[in-house]
């Protein structure tokens, strides 16, 4: 299983737009430089744990969603997700090492929808996106993701 990066958002605060930046430095235990779960502004910042330190999202689960909710047509921007994959199969990597690059990370689990986002979109997206939106991952090794990266299973 490999696949790439396509994109890469971080956004220095809860509710703030996400920016998209073509490489950007990552740090153990703490998630993508600048971001909001990185500098302890996230909403959820407040609640830590394993899982807290990267977010993915594949295009293909978000194809999925928009394919079978006709109206919602969710971007990989909104759904606030750090990393856009194309090719990777997020639930395989659940409780595995995997590398971004050079970056070693540890997929945690499912980064499930949650009412929060849902209220940033501004429409209904909680059953189209459930077991679709993503992965919450640890970062184990600082290091540096870019797009075009590779992502592959350790």
């Amino acid at each position: 299983m490999s696949g790439r990066v396509e994109a890469i958002r971080i956004s220095p605060s809860a509710g703030a737009p996400m920016e998209t930046v073509w490489r950007v430095a990552a740090h153990a235990g703490g998630g993508l430089e600048g971001d909001r779960y990185q500098l302890g502004t996230g909403n959820y910042a407040d609640r830590p744990g394993p899982g807290r330190g990267l977010t993915l999202v594949a295009i293909e689960s978000l194809e999925q969603a928009n394919k079978a909710s006709p109206g919602l047509d969710i971007t990989p921007a909104e759904t606030r997700r750090n990393v856009t994959v194309r090719g990777v199969d997020l639930d395989a990597l659940i409780g595995r090492e995997f590398r971004i690059g050079s970056l070693r990370c540890l997929g945690v689990r499912l980064a499930e929808p949650c009412a929060y986002l849902e209220g940033m979109l501004g429409r209904p997206a909680l059953a189209a996106l459930a077991h679709r939106a993503g992965l919450r991952a640890d970062i184990l090794e600082d290091g540096e993701i870019a797009v075009g990266d590779e992502v592959v299973r350790v």
